[in-house]
Protein backbone atom coordinates (compact mmCIF):
# COMPACT_ATOMS: atom_id res chain seq x y z
CA UNK A 1 0.00 0.00 0.00
CA UNK A 2 1.48 3.37 -0.95
CA UNK A 3 1.55 6.19 1.59
CA UNK A 4 -1.54 8.38 1.26
CA UNK A 5 -2.20 11.76 2.84
CA UNK A 6 -5.61 13.34 3.18
CA UNK A 7 -7.06 16.28 5.00
CA UNK A 8 -9.70 15.19 7.52
CA UNK A 9 -12.13 16.78 9.91
CA UNK A 10 -11.73 15.58 13.48
CA UNK A 11 -14.86 15.74 15.59
CA UNK A 12 -14.10 17.20 19.00
CA UNK A 13 -15.57 18.21 22.31
CA UNK A 14 -14.26 19.67 25.54
CA UNK A 15 -15.95 18.75 28.79
CA UNK A 16 -15.44 18.43 32.53
CA UNK A 17 -12.73 15.83 33.12
CA UNK A 18 -14.46 13.00 34.95
CA UNK A 19 -14.30 9.23 35.12
CA UNK A 20 -16.23 7.60 32.30
CA UNK A 21 -16.32 10.65 30.00
CA UNK A 22 -14.74 8.82 27.07
CA UNK A 23 -16.98 5.76 27.48
CA UNK A 24 -20.11 7.92 27.75
CA UNK A 25 -19.10 9.87 24.64
CA UNK A 26 -18.40 6.74 22.59
CA UNK A 27 -21.51 4.77 23.64
CA UNK A 28 -24.00 6.49 21.30
CA UNK A 29 -21.48 6.23 18.46
CA UNK A 30 -21.04 2.49 19.05
CA UNK A 31 -24.82 2.05 19.06
CA UNK A 32 -24.93 3.92 15.73
CA UNK A 33 -22.40 1.43 14.27
CA UNK A 34 -19.35 3.70 14.29
CA UNK A 35 -16.09 2.27 12.93
CA UNK A 36 -13.67 4.89 14.22
CA UNK A 37 -10.12 5.17 12.92
CA UNK A 38 -9.04 7.80 15.45
CA UNK A 39 -10.09 8.14 19.09
CA UNK A 40 -8.16 10.49 21.37
CA UNK A 41 -9.04 11.55 24.89
CA UNK A 42 -6.81 13.72 27.04
CA UNK A 43 -6.75 16.33 29.79
CA UNK A 44 -6.21 19.88 28.64
CA UNK A 45 -2.70 21.07 29.50
CA UNK A 46 -2.81 23.73 32.19
CA UNK A 47 -6.45 22.96 33.05
CA UNK A 48 -6.73 19.38 34.29
CA UNK A 49 -10.38 19.92 35.23
CA UNK A 50 -11.18 19.89 31.48
CA UNK A 51 -10.73 17.12 28.92
CA UNK A 52 -10.90 16.91 25.14
CA UNK A 53 -12.16 14.02 23.04
CA UNK A 54 -11.44 13.80 19.32
CA UNK A 55 -12.70 11.18 16.87
CA UNK A 56 -12.64 10.40 13.15
CA UNK A 57 -14.45 9.62 10.89
CA UNK A 58 -17.99 10.88 11.32
CA UNK A 59 -20.20 10.45 8.28
CA UNK A 60 -23.82 9.71 7.47
CA UNK A 61 -26.98 10.94 9.16
CA UNK A 62 -27.08 8.32 11.93
CA UNK A 63 -23.44 8.80 12.94
CA UNK A 64 -23.62 12.60 12.69
CA UNK A 65 -26.72 12.63 14.89
CA UNK A 66 -25.02 10.39 17.46
CA UNK A 67 -21.89 12.58 17.46
CA UNK A 68 -23.73 15.87 17.82
CA UNK A 69 -26.03 14.33 20.43
CA UNK A 70 -23.03 13.60 22.65
CA UNK A 71 -21.60 17.10 22.25
CA UNK A 72 -19.08 16.47 19.47
CA UNK A 73 -18.71 18.93 16.60
CA UNK A 74 -16.50 19.17 13.53
CA UNK A 75 -13.22 20.80 14.60
CA UNK A 76 -11.53 23.66 12.78
CA UNK A 77 -8.08 22.25 13.67
CA UNK A 78 -6.31 21.42 10.38
CA UNK A 79 -5.58 17.68 10.44
CA UNK A 80 -3.81 15.33 8.04
CA UNK A 81 -4.38 11.58 8.03
CA UNK A 82 -1.39 9.63 6.70
CA UNK A 83 -1.71 5.92 5.96
CA UNK A 84 0.58 3.32 4.39
CA UNK A 85 2.46 0.06 4.87
CA UNK A 86 4.53 0.10 8.04
CA UNK A 87 8.28 -0.26 7.59
CA UNK A 88 11.38 0.85 9.51
CA UNK A 89 12.01 4.57 9.16
CA UNK A 90 8.54 5.46 7.87
CA UNK A 91 7.77 7.87 10.73
CA UNK A 92 11.07 9.69 10.15
CA UNK A 93 10.46 9.92 6.40
CA UNK A 94 7.00 11.39 6.96
CA UNK A 95 8.22 13.84 9.62
CA UNK A 96 11.15 14.90 7.43
CA UNK A 97 8.89 15.53 4.44
CA UNK A 98 6.53 17.62 6.58
CA UNK A 99 9.45 19.63 7.98
CA UNK A 100 10.79 20.28 4.48
CA UNK A 101 7.35 21.61 3.52
CA UNK A 102 7.63 24.13 6.38
CA UNK A 103 4.69 22.82 8.39
CA UNK A 104 4.63 23.60 12.11
CA UNK A 105 3.05 20.63 13.90
CA UNK A 106 1.44 20.91 17.29
CA UNK A 107 0.78 17.17 17.69
CA UNK A 108 1.43 13.89 15.90
CA UNK A 109 0.56 10.28 16.60
CA UNK A 110 1.90 7.25 14.74
CA UNK A 111 0.72 3.71 15.46
CA UNK A 112 1.05 0.41 13.60
CA UNK A 113 -2.39 -1.08 13.05
CA UNK A 114 -3.51 -4.61 12.28
CA UNK A 115 -6.27 -4.89 9.73
CA UNK A 116 -6.56 -8.65 9.40
CA UNK A 117 -3.97 -8.59 6.64
CA UNK A 118 -1.58 -11.53 7.11
CA UNK A 119 2.12 -10.63 7.25
CA UNK A 120 1.30 -6.93 6.89
CA UNK A 121 0.88 -3.89 9.02
CA UNK A 122 -0.54 -0.48 8.32
CA UNK A 123 0.56 2.79 9.91
CA UNK A 124 -1.60 5.82 10.46
CA UNK A 125 -0.31 9.21 11.47
CA UNK A 126 -2.67 11.97 12.49
CA UNK A 127 -1.01 15.36 12.22
CA UNK A 128 -2.59 18.47 13.63
CA UNK A 129 -1.26 21.81 12.53
CA UNK A 130 -2.47 24.87 14.38
CA UNK A 131 -2.27 28.40 13.16
CA UNK A 132 -1.24 27.75 9.56
CA UNK A 133 -3.09 26.18 6.66
CA UNK A 134 -1.65 22.90 5.34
Amino acid sequence: MPVTVKSISLWRKEAENKTGLLAATLEPLAKAGADLGVVMGYRLPGNEAKAAIEIYPVSGKKMTAAATGTGLAASAIPTLFVEGDNKPGLAHKIAHTIAEAGADLSFSSLKPLARNIPQSSVSQMTLMQRGRPH
